[in-house]
């Protein structure tokens, strides 16, 4: 997801009065870890003997409601499809009555006209598809899933809006480039044309779960590697502006400190569907003897977590002293090993 712009003074161990509580860009809720499809780049596939199906029960969403008061956003996904949960609608419901806004990212293959209906009807604020081809590759790469059916349920939401007359949801596509699928970014804006999209965010496969994908990783070494990409990349952008349609893409920065952190770890955090509190998505795995590729060396997976919603308070974890030197140590300090072999790095 994309990090809002930060707005005020960040205090790395929470908010400066202790009895306000911390402040959150985004509160990223996993409600389920399980999925009907089977993207050949995802952890869940890559990891699928290692992998545990996990759903967040609805009374441990609602241990979270005091702090949704006190973040911009709440978005309703992790390494899962959310419409799986029997409880979505409900969870939605809930984050939105604590007054922030709340969206959600789906391979749209669930949303059916009911759905679809009860979506526009929940004034959710953003629903993003995902996407990884302009044709049938993306069908083959994104197993289970269907680009006609994506877009075609995309058009179908559109219509329900305009029947309600609703704003509401901003439609976005996330669209995931794979090195051997540069080639269809040029009809990508064609494509989409049309679709009531709000926006469409580029991005590039950041954790390479196994061997086979260490090439489709885009991860420029030149400089002129580097500004080729871009140039490509700019060109659709540009296209995309003619037919009306904000394009934006984020490249792996080379040079990045670890102040730059893409996840925004001092103003955001991920609870998993097992009600595990971890930094980011990144850390969030479950998947013990794991290992993942980080330009062409193994790594061992780590998880981190820094406490349970089903225990504790998400505002006591916040403030927890491992978790508040772990925040510092993006100002200085050893880094903790879960983030010294960051896949978006």
């Amino acid at each position: 997801m994309n990090n809002p712009k930060d707005e005020g003074i960040v205090f790395p161990g929470g908010w400066p009065f202790p009895w306000s509580g911390p402040r959150f860009d985004w509160i990223q809720v996993e409600v389920t870890s399980d999925c009907q499809a089977a993207c050949g780049y995802c952890p869940r596939t890559a990891y699928r003997t290692l992998w545990q199906d996990r759903y967040l029960p609805l009374e441990s969403f609602r241990r979270l409601q005091p702090a949704f008061a006190r973040a911009r956003m709440v978005h309703l996904q992790g390494w899962g499809e959310p419409f799986l949960h029997p409880d979505f609608f409900t969870m939605a419901a809930l984050a939105r009555d604590a007054g922030c806004r709340v969206g959600t990212t789906t391979n749209g293959m669930l949303l059916n006209p009911e759905r679809i209906a009860s979506l526009v009807a929940s004034g959710l604020d953003v629903v993003a598809f995902s996407l990884a081809g302009t044709d049938f590759h993306n069908d083959a790469i994104r197993r289970g899933t269907r680009l006609e059916q994506v877009l075609e349920t995309i058009r179908a939401l559109d219509r329900e809006k305009r029947r309600v007359n609703s704003r509401k949801p901003d439609l976005h596509v996330a669209y995931m480039l794979l090195r051997s699928r540069i080639e269809d970014l040029e009809v990508l804006p064609s494509l989409l044309e049309g679709l009531g999209l709000s926006q469409v965010v580029i991005s590039t496969l950041d954790f390479v779960a196994a061997s086979e994908l260490e090439a489709e990783a885009i991860r420029p070494v030149t400089t002129g590697e580097y500004e080729d990409l871009e140039i490509v990349l700019q060109r659709v952008v540009r296209s995309g502006e003619q037919k009306g349609l904000p394009i934006h893409y984020q490249l792996p920065l080379r040079g990045r400190k670890r102040s730059d952190c893409t996840e925004n770890i001092q103003r955001s955090l991920c609870v998993a569907a097992d009600g595990s509190v971890t930094p980011c998505v990144f850390t969030n795995l479950l998947i013990p003897g794991g290992r993942y590729l980080l330009q062409g060396q193994e790594h061992g997976y780590e998880r981190l977590v820094f406490g349970n919603i089903n225990q504790e308070s998400l505002k006591d974890i916040w403030r927890k002293k491992n978790y508040t030197l772990f925040r510092g140590s993006f100002s200085g300090g050893p880094l903790s090993p879960s983030c010294e072999g960051c896949p978006k790095c």
